[in-house]
């Protein structure tokens, strides 16, 4: 029984880490929620990029693949987080694990 037990605990911890070093400690991103709509997305993309510099998703730009609304809007989404502070739950979500990809890095 204690063997067990110990096995256990072992393959828990060994999980937990495996999982934390997928986050960075400390940081957090905001991004698109899944459940957002394409034309609210839209709307804020088209809000945000009016007020920032959104020319890493801009054709040629290093997150502008995947061309979709929802991967664009995420990324301007936590633009703005990342200088504004602003994470509107209403669209968007907090995130704990770095939405990079890729040769895409988020701010």
């Amino acid at each position: 029984m204690a063997r067990l037990t110990f096995s256990l605990c072992f393959i828990g911890f060994f999980l937990c880490l495996i999982m934390c070093t997928n986050s960075v400690q400390g940081k957090t991103w905001c991004v698109a929620q899944s459940q957002a709509t394409e034309p609210k997305l839209q709307q804020v993309l088209d809000y945000l990029c009016g007020q920032l510099d959104c020319k890493e998703i801009q054709p040629g730009g290093s997150c502008f693949n995947p061309n979709t609304v929802r991967n664009h809007a995420s990324y301007a989404i936590d633009l703005n987080f990342q200088i504004n502070g602003v994470c509107d739950i209403s669209y968007a979500t907090p995130a704990v694990t770095d939405p990079s990809f890729g040769t895409c890095v988020y701010p």
